[in-house]
């Protein structure tokens, strides 16, 4: 059994020490005994071999395939492949044969016709080629400006390392597309002209090692077979690349080891009838094209002896020459590590216009017909013009003119000799009629349709008022550009997608810092940059050229002056300028975004001639406040702008930048009274966040309310305290409440006097009462007392009368019986 190549290099100076080698002296013998164990004759050794081990398990990532797989399963990868390819160009035949009918009403070749008669019109109508040369040129101007095709867009929150990078990334990529890749431009320019013809052109974006650097080539729609049925480049089931390369090409790729080592003999050139038309249309032959032509297939498949049976197809790239048949590589075309096996996108498809399938709608099926239609027109009315002026006709035999045949030159005449009667008998012209008024017109009319159904048209500016407004000249054009706009919106999404892989390629070959400062005077952008930013082409979809551009400007210019204060006047002028195309608009029309941090003290010289100014977040807000504060405040300063015509602008900025100043301090005491950071200016914030962030800053903004109101009250009394006048308000004030204060206690002296003076009195009325009230008491007791005595002398008087009565009455008693004796 012959043991066949290994998958690795044997290890280096075996061969030296393969006559050393010896076990009991003699050489190293194996003996196989069976495919899967190898032992050696001594028994000191055993190798088991597994004979179903998985190709792709044992071979490096990166490796070319095609160098594991045998011959048979080679060939039949070819003969598969090649099947899928043929039926790939077959689905595209009607396509393909539109597009080769069309490049013959081209009309860039000169055609001698012979056909009715030698030297007949040739002429073509230049509809098709008027088209497609203004797409090329209003499509080139708007995606390629002279500073470069790429604009940057900063991904997230945008911060100031943000910015910075979208710069650099910016700089670097038009830096590496209009200096290293010079041949970028040129592919842009044919793929665009090669576009508006066929309907579908495509780039091919790689990264070339020879060159070192990235590529993005131009690859005709003819050379780039996809199903018909494909929806898109980057979901088709398989995309097949005709390359074409020379011996010498394909021997330096044998050798650097990216093909096969395979001998193909010599080439066998071969072309499509799309390439024999175009080589016939530019006045070359094909014949001498001695290359290989090769089919770089993107596809996805299962490779036997390479994946499984019950594995999912994964993407590969598989080369195989065409004339004989043979792969030359098979690489698999996903990353390492992907569990998804994505393919990998070399490929970027430029439509013109969207057709029924995989392939766009170019000029030459949109128009080609009218341009046919009018090439037929033009040459009969010029055929016909022709002959109208050298009419051709007949004569009699014998009619002779002396001398020779050719034609008679203006102002000239010559003899002629007449067999009988006049020279007007012997001849008759054919009855040959002017050119036709009515071809005319119908050719006017199919060169207007076929324009007009082109997009190239023109506005006819003579119908439209001077005093139009600007909303209806914008209709206007819109109605006629509104095709062409959507057409380089598409090539403006295709170019973005172009931009994204030159961005990834860039980006992976980039330095991980910025490690020197290059000749071009702008430091290279670093990886992490590309990871920040967005790349997108400079072109605006929304507007396909200047013209409609500078009308919408208009209209917004028209807008703001009926509320300038709702504008930002030198924004809006500064974009006019730019889109009008010149130069330095930044210095013409400087803005707030192009200031950049500077002292208090520039900032002020700024104002004084009219330079805009701004406050940034970083810096120190209250002494930036002071500085401008005490610059207002001289008097010197004053004087001169009051002189000024610009006063009120430059009062207006200085005002506006201190209050940017004052509002950048608020928030750093409000976040000091936070104890952390607040988020960025402007930045977005969850709802729950911003709630919750709102009530923080409330509380925070009310305590810092409270210790500014102490502030300004002691400021204030510090403040009056100085004033002289203030010192004298305060004395006379003290003085007046002095006098307050004594009339105060005179007033509390008074007072306590008179209440006292009335508790006197009250207590005096009080004494009197009570006096009164004893001497009532005495008196009644006098009287009592006097009664008393009265009434003991009123008894007494009582008894004396009864005494003396009881006396009488027996004095009486005693006298009567005396009496009655004596009668």
């Amino acid at each position: 059994m012959a043991i066949e190549k290994g998958i690795y290099a044997a290890p280096e100076g075996l061969d030296d020490m393969e006559d050393e080698m010896e076990i009991g002296g003699e050489e190293l013998d194996i003996e196989i005994i069976d495919p899967e164990a190898v032992i050696l004759d001594d028994g000191s050794m055993e190798i088991t071999l597994i004979p179903d081990a998985n190709i792709a398990d044992l071979a490096d990532f990166n490796t070319n395939l095609a160098e594991l797989l045998e011959e048979g399963d080679l060939r039949a990868i070819a003969d598969d492949m090649m099947g899928l390819v043929e039926a790939d160009t077959d689905s595209r035949k009607e396509w393909a044969e539109a597009y080769v009918k069309g490049l013959d009403v081209l009309g860039f070749k000169m055609e001698e016709r012979s056909e009715p008669w030698e030297g007949a019109c040739g002429v073509y109508s230049n509809v098709l080629a008027e088209a497609a040369i203004r797409f090329q040129a209003e499509t080139m101007s708007e995606t390629f400006p002279a500073a470069g095709p790429v604009r940057t867009k900063v991904l997230g929150d945008e911060t100031k390392d943000k910015m910075e990078a979208a710069q650099r990334v910016q700089a670097d990529m038009n830096y590496e597309i209009t200096e290293r890749m010079v041949e970028y431009r040129s592919e842009h320019e044919r793929m665009l002209y090669a576009l508006g013809l066929a309907g579908s052109a495509f780039k091919k974006v790689y990264f070339d090692p020879n060159l070192g650097r990235q590529v993005s080539i131009y690859i005709p729609a003819e050379d780039v077979i996809v199903p018909y049925g494909a929806s898109h480049i980057e979901t088709a089931e398989r995309v097949t690349h005709v390359m074409r390369k020379t011996k010498n090409e394909v021997r330096k790729l044998q050798a650097a080891g990216f093909y096969r080592e395979v001998d193909l003999g010599e080439p066998m050139p071969y072309h499509s009838d799309i390439e024999e038309k175009k080589a016939e249309e530019g006045g070359y032959e094909l014949t001498n094209d001695n290359r290989y032509t090769l089919y770089e297939i993107h596809v996805e498949t299962n490779l036997d002896g390479v994946d499984d049976e019950d594995d999912l197809p994964k993407p590969y790239v598989i080369t195989i020459e065409r004339g004989t048949g043979e792969v030359l590589a098979i690489r698999r075309n996903y990353e390492e590590g992907d569990m998804l096996a994505l393919k990998n996108q070399f490929f970027v498809h430029y439509p013109y216009v969207p057709g029924f399938g995989f392939y766009g709608l170019g000029l030459i099926h949109i128009i080609g017909g009218y341009a046919k239609a009018g090439t037929s027109l033009i040459r009969q009315l010029v055929d016909a013009g022709t002959l109208s002026n050298l009419p051709g006709g007949l004569k009699t035999r014998g009619l002779r003119i002396k001398g020779d045949d050719s034609p008679i030159e203006p102002g000239e005449f010559k003899d002629v000799d007449v067999p009988s009667g006049s020279i007007r008998d012997n001849i008759m012209p054919l009855p040959y009629k002017e050119p036709s008024q009515t071809l005319l017109a119908l050719l006017q009319q199919i060169t207007q349709e076929g324009r007009r159904l082109g997009a190239i048209s023109d506005l006819n500016i003579s119908d439209m008022s001077a005093n139009a407004p600007v909303g209806t000249t914008l209709a206007l054009l819109e109605r006629t550009l509104k095709p062409m706009a959507a057409v380089q919106a598409r090539v403006h999404y295709a170019m973005k997608q172009e931009f994204k892989m030159l961005k990834s390629i860039i980006a992976e070959h980039a330095s991980e810092d910025y490690q020197y400062q290059p000749h071009r005077g702008e430091v290279s952008a670093r990886r992490a940059d590309y990871e920040m930013v967005d790349v997108i082409p400079v072109s605006d979809p929304n507007s396909s050229t200047m013209a409609q551009r500078v009308v919408q400007y208009q209209a917004v210019l028209q807008m703001a002056q009926s509320a300038p204060q709702i504008y930002n006047l030198p924004q809006l002028h500064r974009q006019m300028i730019e889109v009008l195309g010149v130069k330095n608009a930044d210095k013409l029309v400087p803005t707030k975004d192009d200031a950049k941090p500077t002292d208090p003290v520039s900032e002020n010289m700024d104002a004084l001639i009219g330079k805009p100014i701004k406050a940034f977040i970083y810096q120190d807000h209250q002494a930036h406040i002071a500085a401008h504060t005490s610059f207002l405040q001289d008097p010197m300063i004053m004087q001169m702008i009051g002189q000024n015509p610009q006063a009120k602008q430059i009062m207006a900025s200085l005002q506006a930048h201190i209050a940017e100043h004052l509002g950048f301090q608020y928030r750093q005491q409000i976040e000091e009274r936070l104890g952390a950071p607040l988020p960025q200016p402007n930045e977005e914030l969850p709802e729950e966040i911003e709630v919750e962030l709102s009530r923080l800053v409330a509380d925070a903004g009310k305590q810092l309310t409270q210790s500014h109101q102490q502030q300004a009250a002691q400021q204030k009394a510090q403040q009056q305290a100085q004033d002289p006048m203030f010192q004298l308000q305060q004395a006379e004030l003290q003085v007046k409440q002095a006098e307050v204060q004594r009339k105060a206690a005179k007033d509390q002296a008074d007072a306590q006097i008179k209440a006292e003076q009335m508790q006197l009195q009250k207590a005096k009325s009080m004494t009197d009462a009570m006096l009164k009230a004893e001497a009532i008491n005495v008196d009644k007791t006098e009287l009592a007392l006097e009664a008393e005595k009265d009434g003991i002398k009123l008894s007494q008087a009582r008894k004396e009368a009864q005494a003396k009565a009881t006396f009488e009455a027996a004095k009486l008693m005693q006298q009567k019986p005396r009496g009655e004796g004596n009668k």
